[in-house]
């Protein structure tokens, strides 16, 4: 192994790369990985970050030694919101959880839940009219937000939905945006940012536990996640406590809302300016669904769609890095990384690597074609991790943007206004800066 250190950008005395990381995380992680090699290294105050871009060294974290490597510190942070779930869990009570979990993800649940997500989103964009203007960003949100919610809960919490997103977007702020999380300031000192998010995590608790209690009570636990989660028992025969289940439901309600909305909202910014592709598109749902529903079986066919859909989180990935902490020394490419190092695992870099992807910037969905995209390593691409900790939900997330994104394309073009632009300030998922992008909506025969 190497005895030198990783190279990386010069940073500023104290705060080292803090600033820079807060004005434009993706530029510098971008700049870095092109000025430095695979391995760049990257300070916040007193914590040294190391950022990985090659799929050889991701593969190795989280794959062939992911045993060597636990969440890194900014993940374990968001705990203070999402409580011990998948998401920040580790060891023995992660893998509990995550067996207790995929019986909630299995290919029959996850089918049965199509339906849910059609009438909804039928339902919700029914409320649209031919020449309306909308906030992408925020309609998505909305209509996720309802289908996770009747998926989850098996009910209509519109009040206590909206609720729970303005809670999201009050932790979304405290991380990217507050001195409080660069800092890592105990959540017991009373500072405006610190108040706002603690308000915000019981106001969702008071919501879930209530949920919870009287699910409980019910004779019948129910087809939806909840009554899944409800039933599902370990080794042992022991179910889930209520603050296990309260901490899935709300990393539940990030995965299921936050992350499929982005996802939506990018496909449709993309596909706005792409003629071409969104020709495609439409000529496939012509041809698969003619007008009615899509279900799951259609969304086995609909392969532009899918394709379209992974092509936009290459370009734009709702979950834009990865972090991890080694907890033994081990070699990444060829440099000895000590226990306790922090290290960055950047999708927003590697998708836009122009040795895989040539031309990255570009909106080509036929990159995914199987003949194009076999060539390509391993961990090219990853927008839902990968090994042990890959994301529970992925398979149920790929099923509701098809079938949504299938649904808006039968009834709407949308129109990006002049002058939109898609601009983003990364928080814990890759959210739209400032208002989002606005498109009119123009009605298909």
């Amino acid at each position: 192994m190497k005895a030198k250190r990783p190279s990386g950008p010069r940073g500023a005395p104290l705060i080292g790369h803090a600033l820079e990381f807060a004005r434009d995380s993706l530029e510098l992680m971008t700049r870095a990985a092109r000025e430095h090699g695979p391995v760049a290294r990257l300070r916040m105050f007193d914590r040294e970050l190391l950022l990985l871009t090659d799929p050889a060294d991701i593969e190795q974290v989280l794959v062939r030694d992911s045993g060597s490597y636990i969440k890194d510190k900014f993940t374990h942070d968001l705990s203070r919101a999402l409580g011990n779930g998948l998401v920040t869990s580790e060891g023995a009570h992660w893998k509990r959880q995550r067996k207790l979990m995929a019986f909630a993800f299995t290919p029959k649940k996850i089918a049965a839940y199509a339906s849910t997500m059609a009438q909804v989103a039928a339902h919700e964009c029914a409320s649209w009219a031919p020449g309306q203007v909308v906030n992408l960003h925020q309609e998505m949100s909305r209509i996720t937000l309802e289908i996770v919610a009747k998926v989850l809960f098996q009910a209509d919490i519109e009040a206590d939905a909206r609720v729970v997103e303005h809670s999201m977007a009050v932790l979304n702020h405290f991380f990217a945006e507050s001195v409080e999380a660069a800092v890592r300031l105990p959540p017991w000192i009373p500072t405006p940012a610190n108040v706002r998010l603690n308000r915000a995590v019981r106001r969702i608790d008071d919501i879930l536990f209530q949920i919870i209690k009287q699910r409980r009570k019910q004779a019948e636990s129910g087809d939806d996640l909840l009554g899944t989660m409800l039933t599902a028992k370990d080794d042992s025969g022991k179910g889930m406590s209520d603050q296990e289940l309260r901490d899935e439901c709300i990393t539940l309600f990030i995965a299921g809302h936050e992350t499929t909305a982005l996802a939506l909202t990018h496909c449709l910014y993309l596909l706005a300016q792409h003629r071409h592709v969104r020709e495609q598109f439409h000529a496939e749902l012509g041809a698969v669904l003619a007008g009615r529903l899509p279900t799951a079986e259609d969304a086995k066919a609909l392969h532009v769609t899918e394709r379209i859909i992974k092509e936009s989180m290459r370009v734009y990935p709702p979950v834009w890095v990865i972090g991890r902490e080694a907890t033994r020394e081990v070699e990444l490419g060829g440099f000895a990384i000590k226990p306790g190092t922090q290290l960055i695992l950047p999708q927003w870099v590697v998708h836009r690597d122009p040795r895989f992807f040539p031309d990255p910037e570009e909106f080509d969905p036929d990159r995914f074609l199987p003949e194009r995209c076999k060539a390509w390593p391993r961990f090219a691409y990853f927008p839902f991790g990968g090994g042990p900790r890959v994301c529970v939900g992925n398979h149920f997330a790929m099923m509701e943007a098809t079938l949504l994104l299938a649904l808006f394309g039968q009834r709407f073009h949308f129109e990006l206004m002049p002058g939109e632009r898609l601009e983003f300030r990364p928080s814990v998922t890759l959210r739209p800066k400032g208002d989002g992008v606005r498109a009119k909506l123009l009605v298909r025969n």
